[in-house]
């Protein structure tokens, strides 16, 4: 699907999960009498290839843990929390955690709870992404942060680099809403072409989770 391209962009997860040409994803929830919640992720040929896991699998609150389609781990996600000594205040904040070759924990983003701060004016998020990336004009971590913008209760927002340039969204047909008749059960995400899916995903991961949905107790 989409127009392929030859440029790269630098992985936050890893190359190995993105496409050469943009990319439909689907989301599907997980019961929570059943399976505990969380959340499937599909490709266009209705393969598994993310799920995640939360509170009801998990057992613990404020954690999430991203998988692959073989089920192997990428991404542990953990709610973290600071005293911001010069402000008198609690800062919380979500830092999402890849694995390096010996399997030790590597931070990779941190996104700022929007209940706790003030960049959830008009809509807007900002995740750090960590590390140090390469200068390249078609580098879209160049600046170290992404942004979402828009309404994910609503399954309409952007994710775009610090430059302004949609590399994904958040999306659900009117035909898929009139089909399951809750548009938070079943929608997708659409990624653009070099974009690693699996760092997108987490990011939705961690939303779902702010928004009390599919991936809390």
């Amino acid at each position: 699907m989409g127009v392929r391209s030859s440029k790269a962009v630098d992985p936050v997860v890893s190359r190995r999960y993105s496409s050469e040409s943009e990319a439909m994803l689907v989301v599907r929830r997980r019961p929570h009498m059943v399976n505990g919640g969380g959340f499937v992720v599909s490709n266009s040929k209705q393969q598994v290839v993310f799920t995640v896991d939360g509170c009801g699998v998990l057992g613990t609150k404020d954690k999430l843990v991203l998988k692959n389609g073989d089920g192997n781990d990428l991404l542990l996600i953990r709610k973290m929390g600071g005293m911001v000594q010069a402000l008198n205040m609690v800062h919380k904040k979500w830092e999402g955690f890849g694995y390096d070759k010996e399997g030790t924990e590597k931070l990779l983003f941190t996104l700022k709870d929007p209940k706790e701060s003030c960049l959830v004016q008009h809509g807007l998020i900002r995740i750090l992404v960590h590390g140090k990336p390469k200068i390249s004009t078609c580098n879209i971590y160049n600046n170290n942060y992404v942004q979402i913008r828009g309404s994910f209760a609503e399954r309409d927002c952007n994710i775009m680099d610090s430059d302004g340039r949609n590399i994904a969204q958040v999306r659900i047909e009117k035909e898929m809403e009139e089909m399951v008749g809750n548009k938070k059960d079943l929608y997708n995400i659409i990624v653009k072409a070099n974009v690693d899916q699996a760092f997108i995903v987490g990011v939705i991961a961690v939303l779902d989770y702010i928004h009390g949905e599919s991936t809390i107790c």
